[in-house]
């Protein structure tokens, strides 16, 4: 008997659980885009059993509904139209993925040319299949919106969907868990002084049992991140001590140490590339001598005295100070969370390096950068803040000025009384800025 034909008798007498597939049946499977076909075909290629249904419905239906947990096993699709090569949206609600559903779903992934949403419910995801699914999400040219909700990872892999080379743009992990240490790996993916998440405009974050130190955490994520509009954190553990970290990025911040050093070398490493470009006829063994001085300036530009460093910053960042133009701008409604996550998928903005295009000023021994005014909607309702932390708050939203601002504020539910002064002058700054609010001329 030939190898093909031992391969089609193998196919058609299935397999055992234990047993390997014959290498090129599963891997060499050509997905038509067909979720339906797709799925029922890959998983008799796995010989799983109990597969789980399919049900399509268009976009003028009713929609993908919450089935009751306990209910068969069901892959929900929205289609855009009748095609069944038009799969927008696929959402598993309420049962677990093991590793062969999980195989089958990550070897459709990229097929599915129109999908632009993935919904995980309490679908027992682990890092693996997490790790597995942004490698996969990079292949697909349009998912852009994606839903992993009641998943705990003990890996806390949350943040590698927020890599700097992600294109999501809506990401949702409530109620995940994700605590303080997922939130400091979230707020290093969100940004650092050499990387930033640069695609992610939306990011819910609610229901994580984050606290203080977690809030900090977010905070820091967010001095150098100019991507991000809207982020919900309410539902959290967070008291006056987060609540104080948050207002702080809202208007202007002094730059650490570390951040001023860093930022000198990064403008040093500016310079030398630009002289590269230059001259970049030379040998490569002069170009590698011009790196090698320029790194030796570093070295010896780091040990000269702070305050006379601080002195030289300004001037230094008046060269560059034409390239804080290069922003993200909000959208119409972009204080809206949930316009914010029906939008349409968005190009990708230009690289911004703020700790170098950012411009800055020195007072009292410190140098100043402005805050964070990407963000057009933070949700902190539900919280543990008290009274204590709202004049803060109240302080950074006046020094934001005019222009590009915070627009909407959620407080509610906190720990202070909903007349109190402080929070009342707070709703009427808000309430003049929030667009939806504002009374028609």
């Amino acid at each position: 008997m030939s190898k093909t034909d031992q391969a089609e008798a193998s196919k058609d007498a299935g397999h055992t659980p234990n047993e390997e597939l014959p290498a090129g049946i599963f891997d060499g499977y050509q997905c038509s885009g067909n979720v339906e076909t797709d799925f029922r075909e890959l998983c008799g290629l796995l010989d799983m059993k109990n597969i789980p249904n399919v049900t399509c419905t268009t976009e003028g239906d009713e929609g993908l509904t919450e089935a009751p947990i306990g209910s068969k096993r069901c892959l929900q699709v929205q289609l855009e139209n009748e095609n069944p090569l038009s799969a927008q949206k696929m959402k598993v609600f309420g049962w677990k993925v093991d590793e062969p559903t999980s195989r089958v779903l990550l070897k459709m992934l990229p097929s599915l040319v129109k999908l632009q949403s993935l919904h995980f419910w309490r679908a027992g995801l682990t890092d693996q299949m997490v790790m597995s699914l942004m490698n996969t999400a990079s292949l697909c040219s349009n998912l852009r919106d994606v839903k992993l909700e009641d998943n705990h990872l003990p890996e806390q892999s949350y943040h590698l969907l927020l890599s700097e080379d992600s294109l999501l743009t809506n990401l949702t992990l409530r109620n995940n868990r994700i605590g303080d240490e997922g939130a400091r790996l979230i707020g290093l993916a969100l940004s650092t002084t050499r990387s930033a998440n640069k695609n992610l405009i939306y990011l819910n974050l609610a229901f994580n049992c984050i606290g203080d130190a977690g809030a900090a955490h977010i905070a820091q994520g967010l001095r150098f991140n100019r991507a991000l509009l809207a982020l919900s954190l309410c539902n959290n553990h967070i008291g006056d001590q987060g609540a104080r970290h948050m207002a702080a990025i809202l208007s202007e911040f002094a730059l650490t140490h570390d951040e001023i050093v860093e930022k000198r070398k990064m403008l040093l490493e500016r310079k030398q590339r630009s002289s590269v470009g230059i001259e970049s006829d030379q040998p490569a063994d002069q170009l590698s001598s011009v790196a090698s001085s320029s790194s030796q300036s570093v070295g010896k530009g780091a040990n000269q005295g702070k305050q006379k460093k601080e002195k030289k910053a300004p001037k230094e960042e008046k060269s560059n100070k034409k390239s804080s133009d290069i922003k993200v701008t909000p959208s119409k409604g972009g204080n809206s969370e949930k316009a914010l996550n029906a939008q349409k998928p968005v190009e990708p903005v230009e690289p911004v390096e703020p700790l170098l295009d950012e411009p800055v000023h020195y007072r009292d021994g410190e140098l100043f950068m402005s805050g964070n005014k990407a963000l057009t909607s933070l949700n902190l309702a539900g919280n543990r803040i008290t009274q204590r932390s709202l004049p803060l708050f109240l302080e950074s939203l006046r020094m934001q000025g005019e222009g590009r601002r915070l627009l909407r504020l959620c407080l509610q539910r906190n720990c202070f009384p909903p007349g109190c002064e402080c929070y009342v002058k707070i709703q009427k700054l808000m309430d003049l800025r929030d667009p939806l609010k504002r009374a028609p001329k």
